[in-house]
């Protein structure tokens, strides 16, 4: 159980992992994430689903490398096993709950942001799967960080692709590719915006001034995946929620963006001295 059966490096820094998890993958939806274990003395890692596979019994993770834990995950090769994945844990995307009448007249634009790409994939592929035009667009600082490009053409109508650098496609940020898009003519009745904090905060002001909804993911807040610890408690429309267990997605127009950044920093330090103290498992036999 919870065997890794595909490992791929899709950058130098970000892992895809197919993992067997079959009550997991026959459970899970877009939105949801794991809590994932690389041994019984390994740390809780929450991580959001990148795809599912109910046939086959399998859901599909993306981990970057950042600290010490991470960086065991990575280390992990094809035929080892996690000691835990429990999921799917969170509240689905609100499109899955949708009424079919309502979700025949939505549009939507999917705009992830570096690693974001991974959780925006099942997103689009199941609204193209229920017949929903949807648009994506994926972001990052330069060609050599873009992830899930080919994948993310086979499960969308329009893919829109900007580097900060002008490596591949439009030069620019998100926001400044969202603009273009609406401006070519484009319309849409929701975003949903997946990626760093402050890229979530300045693209859903874009969307409030383009008056689109827009649907933010606070997973990068999430420590426990339980709404035990706390870590995850952020201000939406003026009341505390933990993003764990009642979200991860949220109105973007409601969060307090500024909070949720500090809140997010809290554990920086502890990080930095859990990395000095780290010895790297990775290139080893």
């Amino acid at each position: 159980m919870y065997q890794i059966l595909r490992k791929e490096m899709l950058t130098p820094a970000i892992c895809r992992m197919e993992v067997e998890a079959p009550r997991v993958a026959s459970a899970a939806q877009p939105g949801q994430f794991l809590i994932v274990r690389a041994d019984e003395k390994g740390e809780r890692i929450p991580l959001t689903i990148s795809d599912f596979n109910k046939e086959k019994g399998t859901v599909t993770i993306v981990t970057q490398r950042i600290g010490a834990s991470s960086a065991d995950i990575i280390s992990m090769e094809v035929g080892d096993a996690f000691a835990d994945v429990v999921g799917p844990l969170g509240l689905a995307s609100e499109f899955v709950e949708m009424a079919p009448e309502k979700l025949a007249q939505q549009r939507y634009m999917l705009i992830a942001g570096g690693v974001g790409t991974a959780p925006v994939y099942p997103q689009a592929k199941w609204l193209k799967e229920h017949g929903v035009p949807v648009d994506v667009i994926i972001g990052a600082k330069t060609k050599d960080l873009l992830i899930y490009v080919e994948e993310m053409r086979g499960v969308c109508d329009n893919l829109f692709i900007c580097t900060d650098d002008g490596s591949e496609g439009f030069k620019g940020m998100g926001t400044n590719m969202l603009e273009k898009v609406v401006a070519d003519g484009h319309s849409y009745t929701q975003a949903v915006i997946i990626g760093p904090m402050i890229m979530m905060k300045f693209t859903t002001m874009t969307c409030r001034k383009l008056g689109i909804p827009a649907t933010v993911s606070l997973n990068t807040l999430m420590v426990d995946g339980t709404g035990m610890c706390g870590a995850c408690r952020v201000t939406v429309g003026g009341k505390t929620r933990f993003a764990c267990v009642e979200g991860p997605e949220f109105d973007g127009y409601e969060v307090d963006f500024d909070e949720a950044m500090r809140r997010q920093g809290q554990y920086k330090a502890e990080e930095a001295a859990e990395n000095e103290h780290h010895v790297c498992k990775i290139g080893r036999g």
